[in-house]
């Protein structure tokens, strides 16, 4: 059963309203930092608690019954509710991505929520409360960044374009980054999500995640696509559908570009 459009528009208007909120929050707390080890190379702060827990209350307060997957659960895993409702939406929530960066006091973080409804993201935002800029996407419609529509560049490979890739590697750097810096200048802005947002918004031509979640690209996945880009895994295959109720924090290689050098990339990635 599809999901009616004045139901995707209401999706919408509630994860708006959720990520302005939490980044609101976002934006007071960074004042009173305090961080710990999340598993070997992540951190977790107390906003990134406390902003999930905002975005999950006022989600319920208008879907009571849908589900959620959200970066912050119990002893460092995912925090997991499934669905009770007729239409399986999961709500799939990262409430700062870029922790690393707010940990340091640095304004580059944003706050990504997606809607789920079938294995596919059909809603996505993505707030960004330091420069108050707030990307959506819906699937099959236009993408927008503070109610005007956004779309991808058709710019190529040359010394003023920008790719957007990981900024740590546990082996070394990998050849396939070399390869991307010799035709374009590289981007490690320490959030997946905003790096997304910003392909959709023509600032990058492409992406490319090494070892994202799920969390980390659904907002995104969603507004790059509905901007004109194509988004897959390193293969060329579709990320999604997945199934929600057996996602367990796998991760995701993802590349993301606009059609332009979105299959020269996806060669030097092999």
């Amino acid at each position: 059963m599809a999901l009616e459009q004045r139901e995707i528009s209401a999706i919408l208007e509630t994860a708006i309203v959720a990520a302005r909120l939490a980044g609101q929050r976002a934006m007071e707390e960074i004042r009173y930092i305090k961080s710990s080890v999340k598993g070997p190379d992540q951190l977790v702060t107390q906003a990134d608690v406390i902003c999930q827990k905002i975005i999950i209350d006022r989600i319920k307060e208008t879907y009571p019954d849908d589900g959620f997957i959200a970066e912050e659960g119990p002893d460092g895993r995912l925090l997991k509710q499934p669905p009770r409702g007729d239409k399986k939406v999961w709500w799939v929530i990262d409430p700062i991505d870029g922790t690393t960066n707010f940990a340091k006091g640095m304004l580059l973080f944003a706050v990504a929520v997606a809607a789920i409804y079938e294995g596919v993201p059909v809603v996505g935002v993505i707030y960004d409360p330091a420069t108050d800029s707030m990307f959506t996407g819906i699937k099959g419609d236009e993408a927008r960044l503070n109610g005007r529509q956004i779309s991808v560049s058709d710019d190529g490979f040359d010394k003023f374009s920008s790719i957007g890739t990981d900024s740590f590697f546990d082996n070394g750097v990998p050849k396939w980054v070399i390869a991307f810096m010799e035709k374009a200048r590289s981007r490690t802005i320490g959030s997946s999500c905003l790096q997304m947002a910003y392909l959709a918004k023509g600032s990058l031509i492409g992406v490319v995640f090494v070892r994202p979640k799920i969390w980390d690209i659904a907002a995104g996945a969603v507004i790059a696509e509905s901007a004109g880009a194509s988004v897959s895994d390193w293969y060329g295959n579709k990320i999604f559908p997945i199934d929600c109720d057996k996602y367990e924090g796998a991760e995701l290689p993802t590349l993301a570009a606009n059609k332009k050098v979105y299959r020269d990339m996806l060669e030097l990635l092999k």
